[in-house]
């Protein structure tokens, strides 16, 4: 059974008197373990269809199945429960808390959770073991570098073992180097902890780090093609 399966997903909106039609048809499967970059141009329908696969929306035609679920047939609070515990969000802005240390902020998802204190700090701090911040867990974001303020975006997607994370545009923000460190963060996840990620970017050169690529145009899939990626070969 795949990890994900989109069956034939519309998505239409109404702008007064104007139908859009975001997303036509879309048809796809994702397997676990998967490295997949999303493109298209402004438009293209990216951006809902990402939408739709982290739960912040719902198709307006078709299937989106996760994990077995019919998420389309799914209650407000059952999203809300699959957004916290399946699924883990990195975005280009970061969406720190400005007021709240590095640890309070990748603790943030667990406080739904009803887990007691002691165990968020535990897996809070392991969490950013693993992205490379041990000893920064005390840090506010403006003590960060945009590089680092990403690691614990990301550290707060892991942190409650999410078998997915969706990154939206995760480089957008930060420089050629520190874009590079990144991803080469993501492909260790994606390599070491068998996490499925699922990246929108309008960069070819991040793209590049995916095993998989997929393109969007006028809210149709227009190529789906596997990619061997810019680190293969390279010992990772």
């Amino acid at each position: 059974m795949a990890l994900i399966e989109v069956k034939n997903v519309t998505k239409v909106y109404s702008l007064g008197d104007v139908t859009v039609k975001a997303l036509d048809g879309v048809s796809l499967t994702i397997e676990e373990g998967e490295f997949v970059a999303v493109m298209g141009p402004s438009g293209s329908g990216k951006s809902t269809f990402m939408n739709i696969l982290g739960c912040l929306d719902k198709p307006t035609g078709g299937q989106y199945i996760l994990e077995g679920t019919d998420v389309g047939r799914r209650t407000r609070d059952e999203l809300s429960t699959i957004r916290n515990k399946e699924l883990g969000f990195v975005f280009q802005g970061f969406n720190l808390l400005p007021r709240a240390t590095a640890q309070e902020n990748v603790e943030l998802p667990m406080l739904y959770n009803g887990l007691p204190a002691r165990e968020r700090k535990e897996r809070a701090m392991a969490a950013l073991k693993k992205v490379g911040l041990a000893g920064r867990e005390m840090h506010h974001p403006n003590q960060l570098s945009g590089g680092q303020q990403q690691r614990v975006a990301i550290a707060r997607a892991l942190v409650n073992n999410a078998p997915v994370i969706l990154a939206d545009e995760p480089t957008g923000n930060l420089d050629t180097k520190t874009s590079g460190e990144i991803m080469e963060l993501f492909v260790s996840l994606n390599l070491e902890s068998k996490i499925t990620i699922i990246l929108v970017t309008h960069e070819p050169d991040i793209a590049a780090y995916s095993k998989r690529i997929i393109r969007f145009l006028d809210g149709k899939v227009l190529s789906d093609q596997g990619s061997t990626p810019v680190w293969a070969g390279k010992g990772q």
